[in-house]
């Protein structure tokens, strides 16, 4: 099976636009995620930021990570042409999507459940909207799995009537240009993706360098 170029689908679907700016409701993961897609989609797109994260621990992260969303919005758009929208903060909706693949490595299934709790948020609100387009900046990340993401979004465009703009955002050095205007902003950047199960598996990576470079000392 050929593998889907996601960058092109996304070019050539901007271009089918001619010009014309549809409503795209962008489900953001983080500030540091969305700086190079809203750089990039603004330009064709009026967006509203979609700040769905139940998955995030402890609770003191979410609010903090949304804050820095606020922030980097306020000053990247200071004319107020993008847009912002926050479901609010339980946790128990993130619990019972990922209940029994608690245990699975971060990239695999439990990511996957993840991904279709907040894309499938992401289209019901885009539809209770009237957003013509969402999708997510989660395919910026290096660690995100782009197939699985334009798999779910194009099946829950179908369930909920609202066309998902397919797309891989770290092509075309888009994860490199998402550092670089991190750093410009000062937005802060966390060190685990976002669930405590992926925090406690950055916690054994750090301790585990830590051990490698005491030995080597």
């Amino acid at each position: 099976m050929q593998k889907q170029n996601y960058q092109l689908m996304l070019e050539n679907e901007i271009k089918a636009l001619g010009g014309r700016r549809p409503r795209l409701l962008l489900h953001s993961c983080c500030g540091p995620c969305s700086t190079y897609v809203l750089e990039y989609l603004s330009r064709c797109f009026d967006i509203t930021v979609f700040y769905y994260n139940p998955n995030i621990y402890p609770a003191e992260e979410f609010f903090h990570r949304v804050s820095e969303q606020r922030r980097l919005i306020d000053e990247m758009f200071p004319d107020g042409s993008v847009g912002f929208c926050e479901d609010g903060f339980d946790d128990t909706e993130f619990y019972n999507a990922v209940k029994g693949a608690e245990s699975l490595p971060e990239g695999g299934e439990r990511c996957f459940r993840c991904y279709r709790l907040r894309l499938g948020k992401t289209a019901q609100t885009a539809r209770r909207l009237g957003f013509e387009y969402f999708t997510t900046t989660l395919s910026i990340s290096p660690h995100k799995n782009a197939d699985a993401l334009n798999a779910i979004g194009g099946e829950l465009a179908e369930q909920y009537g609202v066309k998902y703009l397919f797309s891989d955002f770290k092509k075309k050095n888009g994860y490199k240009r998402s550092c670089e205007l991190s750093e410009r902003y000062g937005i802060y950047r966390q060190d685990y993706c976002g669930c405590v199960f992926s925090m406690r598996e950055a916690e054994q990576r750090r301790a585990l360098k830590t051990e490698q470079r005491q030995k080597e000392n």
